[in-house]
């Protein structure tokens, strides 16, 4: 009893923590804490579920096409990667079509929290299966699922969140094309980490796990040094954006400088009395995001874009007017 508790304890508590770090790095625009928990949630169960579904039938073609024994080695290779994918990537469909998705940033932090909401679920389920194994092997289990089994999952959908982000603004045939490549990658990752697994099992060569731990942290390190310079990248477009709205007078151009700081933006006392600040610089960053969104937007729907931008242009003065006299 006292193992699974401590399992939920060890299944929840560290994918809550990853998840609270990637939704902090995003400084600029962080995500609706709401709509991060449903993305969270959905591949903490929806996922989870659909997994468990699509499974069955999966493993079952596998084993009239290849046999039973070929079938049950290679479908951690082929069938997980293959449903687990798409499963957890579901849900960004319908969060790329928020009001509150943006930019790829956007797209890491969401895939990030549908993968740790997979991984959550699915370490609870491995750490309590091995329990009668001893203190030994749940301890073993604890710290290779925590620390990379979980953690590739959410760089897998990372990736392909990332992906639907910067396809979101593109031309329609060039969207299919990234997608299809973000998933490719999410893929070949799953398949990787699962096949080197396999391979080690199989061959009893230990040299293969080893090397299935430091693959996993490169490709870590390369998708969260991405999503570090998509997070430094929002500081240039507010900054070129809003020097030039400076200079139309939708906002006094000593803001400028201000808004592109995450240290001076937080800071009270540069807003006149009366004016929330908070709301301020949501609503002067989303329209430097706007303007980058209607810049990258083909022909047809610039128009749409336009309405938004003058609506947040006017909530802006609107917010200046607040500003009760010294």
């Amino acid at each position: 009893m006292i193992l699974l508790l401590l399992s939920v304890f060890c299944a929840t508590i560290p994918m809550i923590t990853f998840l609270a770090i990637v939704w902090w790095l995003d400084r600029y625009d962080r995500e609706p804490v709401w709509l991060v928990l449903i993305t969270f949630m959905w591949g903490a169960v929806g996922a989870i579920i659909g997994a468990l579904i699509t499974g069955i039938p999966s493993s079952f073609l596998l084993k009239l096409a290849i046999g039973t024994g070929a079938a049950n080695t290679l479908s951690p290779v082929i069938i997980a990667p293959l449903t687990e994918e798409p499963l957890k990537a579901l849900i960004l469909f319908l969060v790329v079509r928020s009001k509150h998705f943006d930019n790829v940033t956007d797209g890491f932090v969401y895939g990030a929290a549908a993968g740790l909401g997979f991984g959550m679920t699915e370490n609870f389920l491995y750490f309590a299966s091995v329990i009668k194994g001893g203190f030994g092997i749940w301890l073993q289990t604890v710290i290779i699922r925590t620390l990379f089994s979980a953690v590739m999952h959410a760089t897998a959908t990372a990736t392909v969140g990332a992906a639907l982000g910067y396809a979101r603004f593109r031309p329609l045939p060039l969207q299919g094309a990234i997608v299809i490549g973000g998933f490719s990658v999410a893929i070949g990752m799953h398949a990787l980490w699962n096949g080197l697994i396999v391979a080690s099992d199989a061959f009893t060569q230990p040299v293969v796990h080893l090397a299935n731990f430091g693959i996993l942290p490169i490709e870590v390190v390369v998708v969260a040094a991405v999503f570090l310079l998509c997070i430094h990248s929002e500081k240039s477009v507010i900054r070129r954006h809003l020097r030039a709205e400076a200079k139309q007078g939708v906002l006094p151009q000593p803001h400028v400088k201000i808004l592109t700081s995450t240290l001076k933006r937080g800071r009270r006392g540069w807003l006149q009395t009366g004016i929330p600040q908070d709301k301020y610089v949501t609503t002067a960053t989303s329209l430097a995001f706007k303007l980058e969104q209607m810049r990258r937007a083909p022909k047809r729907r610039k128009k749409d874009f336009e309405a938004q931008v003058n609506a947040l242009r006017a909530e802006l003065k609107q917010l200046q007017q607040l500003a009760k006299p010294a």
